[in-house]
């Protein structure tokens, strides 16, 4: 009967231990990075890089528009850090619907129009030359 008692403690110890080791990992991997204040927005059609514009040196907003194949239609704003796609002529408008983005996490990309926008950190990043990303792991 004690020998039961000691496994289960053991057990219930053990569980505790790789519980808060997965959330001390789970918190350490979805912890942002230090927050980088210039970013250039890099314009991809069919994965071709069509336009670089560096976010930090946008005075005022402006809008323009990408044509791609079969006459598909991206109008695109660009704001001081930030940049979206106001209007697509795809069918489910996703693109749209995922607003101005500003950090490099998440880029906008419109598949039926082969259209993608990332942005990376800008040239003077001291982290930029130094830290390989996960690409090239």
């Amino acid at each position: 009967m004690n020998k039961i008692s000691g496994y289960k403690k053991n057990a219930v110890l053990l569980t505790v231990f790789l519980l808060l080791l997965c959330l001390v990992s789970l918190a350490a991997l979805l912890r942002p990075a230090g927050k980088e204040d210039s970013f250039t927005a890099d314009i991809y059609q069919n994965g071709i890089l069509i336009m670089s514009i560096p976010l930090n040196e946008v005075s005022e907003n402006r809008s323009f528009t990408i044509e791609g194949e079969n006459g598909c239609v991206n109008e695109i704003e660009v704001r001081q850090g930030s940049i979206c796609i106001l209007s697509a002529d795809c069918p489910d408008k996703l693109c749209v619907r995922q607003g101005f983005i500003s950090d490099s996490t998440l880029p906008i990309t419109c598949l039926p129009n082969r259209l993608v926008i990332r942005l990376r950190p800008g040239q003077d990043s001291r982290e930029n030359q130094s830290v390989p990303d996960i690409v090239t792991y």
